[in-house]
C-alpha cells in the first residue's frame, strides 16, 4: 500500500509537478493574474463567496458528511446532487474522497495517514497529498457501500466533467470576469478552505475530547469550512450530522441540513447522544511532531474515547 513517506521519498517534483497537477497550479494563476488585470471588483469578490459558499457545502454536506461518514439519509435523486456537486469542487470523484477519507481515519496522525501534518509536515498534508499521482486510484473495497451505483462509479472515473462544466459557464455567462471571479477565485478559495481541515485543524486549536490523534477544535475554521472546524469534535464521534456539539458552536452545513430535512429531502440525521458529548476516556500516548513545524514534549500523554462503531445503516 502506498504511504505519504513513499510518494515524498520520490522527491518534490514528482509530487508537485506533473501532468494532473498542471490545472491546479494553473487556476491558481488565473485567479490570481486574472485579479490582477481586471482590478478589485466588489461584485467580483460577491460572485466568489456565493460559489464559495455552495461549493463549500457541496464538500462538507456532500463528500464528506453524507459519502465519508454516512451521517444522513436522502433518495438516489438527491445522493447523485450530491455528487455532481462535490465533483464541481474539483477534489476527485466522490468514491475517491470518501474511501481516501475512511483510510485517514483508520490511522488519523499515524504513518498510514496520507495527509497528517505529524508525517510529511504542514505543506504535504495541505496540498501534496493530493496533487501527488500516487493516490489515484479508487479503493473500490473501502466505499462498496456507494461504488455500487452505476452513476457514482461514473462520476468518479470523469470527475474532471463537472468543474470544466462550471468553467465553461461561468465564461458563457459573465465572460473573463465570470471565469476569473466566479470560477478561478471561488475554486482556490474553496480548495485551500478545504485543505486547511486536513492541515491547520490538527495543529491549531483546542482539544475537548480525547480522540487518539491531533485534532483540534478551531472556531476560526469553523466559520471558514462551514462547520468543519469543529474537528475534534468529529474525531470524538465520525457519524454525527452535526460537527457543532454545542448551541454556541456555529454548523451552517448542519442548518442547511437541518432545512433540507424539513423538506423531506433528507431525512434520518444522527445527532450527538449525550453521553457522547460528555465524553468517555482513558489514556494514550501522544503523536509525534510535526516535521519541521510543531514540536510535542515527549512526556506529553493524551486521551481517547473508547472506540466507536463506524455507521452501517444502508444508504437509500
Amino acid at each position: 500500500m502506498q504511504t505519504a513517506a513513499k510518494s515524498q521519498a520520490r522527491g518534490w517534483r514528482k509530487v508537485y509537478l506533473n501532468a494532473e497537477s498542471f490545472p491546479f497550479w494553473l487556476i491558481h494563476v488565473v485567479a490570481v493574474a486574472g485579479v490582477v488585470a481586471l482590478g478589485f471588483s466588489w461584485r467580483g469578490v460577491a460572485w466568489a463567496m456565493g460559489l464559495y459558499a455552495v461549493r463549500m457545502f457541496f464538500v462538507t454536506g456532500g463528500y464528506h458528511r453524507y459519502f465519508a461518514h454516512r451521517s444522513y439519509k436522502t433518495s438516489r435523486g438527491f445522493q447523485f446532487v450530491l455528487a455532481l456537486g462535490a465533483t464541481a469542487t474539483a477534489q476527485k470523484g466522490v468514491l475517491w474522497w470518501a474511501a481516501h477519507h475512511r483510510r485517514h481515519h483508520r490511522g488519523s496522525d499515524t504513518a498510514e495517514d496520507l495527509h497528517s501534518p505529524y508525517h510529511g509536515g504542514f505543506w504535504w498534508a495541505h496540498v501534496g497529498w493530493i496533487v501527488s499521482e500516487d493516490f489515484d486510484g479508487t479503493d473500490h473495497a473501502a466505499i462498496k457501500d456507494f461504488a455500487k451505483y452505476p452513476e457514482l462509479r461514473w462520476l468518479d472515473r470523469y470527475w474532471l466533467v463537472p468543474p470544466v462544466v462550471v468553467a465553461v459557464v461561468s465564461f458563457v455567462v459573465g465572460g473573463w470576469f465570470g471565469l476569473v471571479w466566479a470560477f478561478a477565485v471561488s475554486q482556490v478559495l474553496c480548495w485551500h478552505g478545504t485543505f486547511t481541515i486536513n492541515s491547520l485543524s490538527h495543529l491549531w486549536g483546542g482539544k475537548r475530547y480525547p480522540s487518539g490523534d491531533d485534532s483540534r477544535n478551531n472556531p476560526v475554521l469553523a466559520i471558514i469550512t462551514l462547520g468543519e472546524g469543529w474537528h475534534n469534535n468529529h474525531h470524538h464521534y465520525q457519524v454525527s450530522a452535526r460537527q457543532g456539539f454545542f448551541w454556541w458552536e456555529v454548523d451552517v452545513t448542519y442548518y442547511v441540513l437541518r432545512t433540507l430535512a424539513v423538506f423531506g429531502i433528507v431525512r434520518d440525521l444522527h445527532g450527538v447522544p449525550e453521553h457522547v458529548r460528555a465524553g468517555t476516556r482513558k489514556v494514550v500516548a501522544a503523536p509525534p511532531a510535526v516535521a519541521g513545524l510543531l514540536p510535542l514534549a515527549s512526556s506529553r500523554m493524551i486521551l481517547t474515547p473508547v472506540p466507536r462503531p463506524l455507521p452501517v445503516d444502508e444508504a437509500a
